[in-house]
Formats: structure tokens, C-alpha cells, sequence
């Protein structure tokens, strides 16, 4: 079953193109690691100790989903 969003695609697209062109020219390791801070901030500021974890590992495995995906 498709995931639907309360956001709208165009605002989804707009908000990546706006990531990636501040990474444009960044080596792939630095980006990785700050998009991973990045993730890991956005966690700790909008989920409880206790939902944290569970987030963590629910975004690790859509991730993970994603990339097989393109295989």
C-alpha cells in the first residue's frame, strides 16, 4: 500500500532540490554525515526519549526499502 503524505509532492521536490543544491558540490562522506546529523537533530527535537529509537529504525528501514527499490 502506497504511503500517502500531508505534504504535497511539489513541496516535498522543492524542499530536496533546495537540500541537494546546497550539497552540490560537497564529497559524498561530508554530505552523508551531515545529512545524518541532520536526521538525528530533527529526531531529538520533535520526539521523546522513549519514540526516538523507534523512529530511528523505521527511517533506517524505508532507507534501506528505497535503495532496493533501485536495484
Amino acid at each position: 500500500m502506497p504511503i500517502v503524505s500531508k505534504y504535497s509532492a511539489e513541496t516535498q521536490q522543492q524542499l530536496l532540490e533546495n537540500v541537494l543544491a546546497t550539497l552540490a558540490n560537497t564529497p559524498a562522506d561530508l554530505a552523508l554525515m551531515t545529512l545524518g546529523n541532520a536526521v538525528s537533530n530533527v529526531i531529538d527535537q520533535h520526539y521523546s526519549s522513549a519514540q526516538a529509537a523507534q523512529i530511528a529504525e523505521q527511517f533506517g528501514k524505508v532507507l534501506l526499502q528505497s535503495m532496493q527499490k533501485r536495484a
